[in-house]
């Protein structure tokens, strides 16, 4: 019998005209799933189901989500990030840390030949009476610009001049980074993108391995559709055990003038 599918026609452009009418007549898709986004269960028999495609240089997954946590889509993603999502799937991934207990695996960061390595926490954050999805990212050492040989850290100009926005409030909403996205692929944080060449994404911040994000992470970044990221210099946040010590650190690196941030929203689910 007919799935309740919705195919996309940006992932029916991608797979093809015979695939897609073959899964909307109930071929190739499975009746029970479990959702892409909200990793709870699904089924293409009793509710509407969103084909999903993530797509890297040499190969595309299809995978289903619960239409009421997100749309039919294409994600690209890169060929690493795609194996690594696949690896969750089927289970072969370590064991990930859970938001808040500290920063996730990081990746050397791709502006400077220093070797520092950023530092990324999950955390909920109370924003204009709202609880918003925050990452907050922290180098583990100073951060030199490109072709510098001194001492100064300029992580936060860096920042500030790819278009994040200095914090003053942690209490208010910050403004959009046109071209900046957070890749939270098969209910796991993969990356952080910033625009590239060509009109295309390139990874700022990448997961060693693919961080674990809570349920009330997850559900609150599905609700507002993006995430707020926070970036502050080595030694100014640290790793803070809870949510409120985080929001605390925040603070303070507002009230010094460390602190900037952007909202940007999810690419993929």
């Amino acid at each position: 019998m007919p799935r309740m599918l919705d195919v996309s026609d940006d992932v029916r452009a991608e797979i093809g005209d015979e695939e897609a009418d073959r899964l909307l007549a109930g071929g190739d898709a499975p009746g029970s799933y479990d959702c892409t986004s909200c990793r709870t269960p699904g089924d293409s028999d009793q509710e509407r189901t969103s084909t999903v495609l993530f797509v890297g240089e040499e190969t595309a997954v299809l995978a289903f989500a619960h239409a009421t946590c997100i749309p039919s889509q294409v994600v690209p993603v890169s060929e690493e990030q795609l194996q690594g999502a696949v690896r969750s799937i089927t289970g072969e991934d370590a064991a990930a840390r859970t938001p808040g207990s500290g920063p996730a695996p990081a990746a050397p960061v791709p502006t400077t030949p220093r070797q520092a390595t950023l530092g990324i926490t999950c955390g909920l954050v109370l924003i204009e009476d709202d609880l918003r999805p925050a990452l907050v990212v922290e180098p583990d050492g100073p951060i030199a610009r490109p072709g510098s040989t001194g001492p100064d850290d300029d992580f936060l100009p860096l920042l500030l001049e790819q278009g994040f926005h200095p914090v003053t409030d942690v209490n208010q909403l910050p403004g959009p980074n046109p071209g900046w996205s957070a890749l939270l692929a098969m209910g796991k944080l993969h990356a952080v993108l910033q625009p590239g060449s060509a009109g295309n994404q390139a990874a700022w911040w990448q997961a060693h391995q693919p961080l674990a994000v809570s349920d009330g992470w997850r559900a609150a970044a599905n609700k507002a559709q993006s995430v707020v990221m926070y970036a502050a210099p080595s030694g100014t946040i640290g790793h803070q055990p809870r949510e409120d010590l985080m929001r605390q650190a925040l603070e303070n690196a507002a009230s010094k003038g460390a602190l900037v941030a952007a909202e940007m929203p999810l690419a993929g689910t």
